[in-house]
């Protein structure tokens, strides 16, 4: 299993030296700093042991995570933190086009590894009309307790979603996640050329692929994430009558919903599409958002659509430019208020969420009290399903 390492700026400090140098040697059983002998001063041997993490959590889908500090992430900060191995992974990846050196499970080399195939799990794809969906599908039609749909927000995909799917799948439930278009591995079409990345047409291509899928209503919904998963949040409030149920995992809900630095840099005239190119993009989107690091094998999958092409870049880029992310959080707030809405909705929040707020979560319920029922997740950030997806199926079920 590769190993991030976490690097700490250190301060400089400036000294007359005699002649001498200054070695730091570290290995895998100690660290031993040999300081160089200044004027007037005496040699040291620091024999104290080198600890280049902080604590690694006890989450059991993530186990040799490394926790992140509290601090909010900062406007136009996608990442935090720099991890050596996988920023070198990502340079070389992007000039080999997903072919790249890692290191073996037990560390004793490099092996050439291609990963054109991972992360594609209970997945195939799926032609509606012009467009071909990557979906993913867990149990059968015959599932004695009903059809969930499980829609991912930007820049991510339905990957997050395949630990909730499979455990679901086992409850007895019938499971389906498409990749949005333009996101994942379903199809990107460059904008103007049939399809122009706008809520209309989210909405529409949605409403078709439910139609060739065969989904059943009224199903059950399940929506987390910006821009892509706030359309799933209006989809249905546009279609009540098909939604039997609706779970909602860290979404925007309010006009106070503050927006990530993300998506306002992609907003930004050439520095957007600089952004939009940068292959690493949704997982330190995830990283940002979360008290986790990804492992690597699931970097990887959140890293690949975007090394494969600029398409989903492209596709990013235009769906942030395209939404007017304060109507949209207005639109949410207003139609699921008391009075506009009577299905069951569950708040399935993780409380380590770096972008929103559990505030958020608070005001959007105060606003139903009737229908809108909250769950609070604790180690889970921005998207539970990732962090701590057994929390999030517990929930579910429960719900369900």
């Amino acid at each position: 299993m590769a190993t991030n390492l976490l690097l700490t700026p250190q301060p400089l400090a400036f000294s007359k030296f005699s002649g001498s140098t200054k070695k730091v040697a570290i290995n895998s059983q100690r660290a031993t700093r040999f300081v160089a002998k200044a004027s007037g001063g005496e040699e040291k041997n620091d024999e104290k042991g080198f600890t280049p993490f902080g604590f690694v959590t006890d989450n059991p889908s993530s186990r040799s995570a490394i926790q992140l500090p509290e601090s909010p992430a900062e406007d136009g900060n996608v990442g935090q933190m720099l991890y050596v191995s996988n920023f070198i992974i990502a340079i070389v990846a992007y000039a080999l086009k997903a072919v790249y050196f890692i290191f073996d499970e037990n560390l004793m080399g490099l092996k050439l590894q291609r990963i054109e195939d991972k992360g594609k799990e209970y997945g195939s794809y799926i032609k509606s009309g012009k467009l071909r969906w990557f979906v993913r599908e867990t149990g059968s039609p015959e599932s004695r307790r009903g059809t969930v749909v499980f829609l991912h927000g930007a820049p991510t995909q339905s990957y997050s979603y395949r630990v909730v799917m499979s455990q679901m799948s086992d409850a007895g439930f019938h499971c389906f996640a498409p990749d949005w278009i333009g996101f994942g591995f379903s199809d990107k079409p460059q904008p103007g050329y049939g399809f122009d990345y706008t809520e209309k047409e989210f909405h529409e291509a949605l409403d078709k692929l439910l139609d060739v899928l065969e989904v059943k209503s009224p199903f059950f919904l399940v929506v987390q994430g910006f821009v892509v998963g706030s359309y799933g949040l209006t989809w249905a409030l546009k279609n009540p009558s098909k939604i039997s149920k609706l779970a909602i995992l860290n979404t925007p809900l309010t006009v106070s919903s503050p927006v990530p630095g993300l998506f306002q840099q992609l907003r930004i005239p050439l520095f957007g599409e600089f952004t939009s190119q940068n292959a690493v993009i949704a997982e330190r989107f995830i990283e940002a958002g979360s008290p986790y690091v990804l492992k690597l094998e699931k970097a990887d999958v959140y890293r690949l659509p975007y090394l494969a092409s600029s398409g989903p870049g492209f596709a990013l880029l235009e769906a942030a430019r395209k939404i007017n992310f304060r109507d949209i959080s207005s639109q949410i707030a207003d139609g699921f208020a008391s009075g506009r809405w009577d299905k069951p909705v569950l708040v399935a929040w993780g409380l380590a969420d770096k972008y929103l707020p559990q505030t958020i979560a608070e005001e959007f319920r105060k606003q139903n009290l009737s229908s809108v029922e909250l769950k609070l997740i604790e180690g889970a950030g921005h998207m539970p399903q990732e962090d701590w997806p057994e929390k999030v199926v517990d929930a579910l079920r429960m719900f369900f």
